[in-house]
């Protein structure tokens, strides 16, 4: 699910809206059904019930300047489940922290002395595919949008936002699921919208079906959300989504968006 909004006097504005595992944002749920053994008390005990543990979603702060660290600590550890396990102030040190402390979810500045973000943010990856990142930036342009998504962060939250957005950021990417800020969303849709009296191209390669798939993630529409309205399992949504991104060579939700847009199967 991608989190943006329409920018258009026709459009209403669209907020998808995240569930959380057990109203613990962020909170990884692991579950052990086994019924321990032992004398009838124990097992009346056990029997039919379910022991549940909660593991706290581990968030690095990378940043050089102290009072953004601080802030974003602050905000962050107020949230059930979650804790800050480390902070770093270059590109370098997030790259070393990582390995040692495997966090959840990096929350990265892209302007940093030496290493930068974006390039920390591939050897992140690198290190672990697994782990999410997103990028703060103060830049609001279209070349550092593009650069943020092609090192694979899954999300982008402007600077000036970050009061407002990061805890449903750190949500989403919680759940492996793309976010980017209304400002962030802007600068993408004014980038890839159609120059006046030009035809949208029709998609080559793609069924109905995954068009109508298409045009929903676009809209911001979860796989359950598409699979209740199409009628299919959400694992078929999953298995379209897959197809779509294979035939159409893009390697993420931020870029089927743009090619919805780009390509008239949404208004921009």
């Amino acid at each position: 699910m991608v989190y943006y909004q329409e920018h258009t006097q026709s459009t209403v504005l669209r907020n998808v809206v995240f569930d959380f595992y057990s109203g613990e944002l962020g909170g990884t749920i692991y579950r052990d059904s086994r019924i321990t053994k032992g004398d009838g008390a124990m097992n009346a005990t056990a029997e039919g019930t379910a022991s549940v543990s909660v593991r706290p979603l581990k968030i690095l702060v990378v940043d050089d300047h102290d009072l953004v660290r601080e802030g974003l600590r602050s905000m962050l550890e107020g949230q059930p489940g979650w804790i800050v396990c480390g902070e770093a102030t270059t590109g370098g040190d997030a790259v070393r922290s990582t390995q040692e402390l495997r966090p959840d979810v990096v929350v990265i500045d892209i302007h940093m002395p030496g290493m930068d973000g974006l390039q920390a943010t591939r050897e992140i990856l690198a290190i672990n595919s697994q782990i999410e990142v997103l990028i703060l930036t103060i830049d609001e342009s279209w070349e550092v949008m593009q650069a943020a998504t092609e090192a694979g962060a899954h999300g982008i939250v402007m600077k000036s936002d970050a009061a407002r957005d990061l805890i449903a950021a750190v949500a989403a990417l919680a759940r492996h699921e793309p976010y980017f800020t209304s400002k962030a969303s802007q600068i993408i849709v004014q980038r890839t919208v159609h120059p006046l009296g030009t035809s949208p191209a029709v998609p080559v390669g793609l069924t109905k079906r995954e068009r109508d798939v298409v045009v929903m993630v676009a809209q911001g529409h979860s796989s359950k959300e598409i699979a209740a309205t199409l009628n299919i399992s959400a694992k078929t949504v999953e298995t379209h989504r897959r197809n779509i991104m294979h035939k159409l060579h893009l390697k993420s939700v931020a870029e089927l968006v743009r090619y919805a847009m780009r390509d008239g199967l949404v208004p921009p």
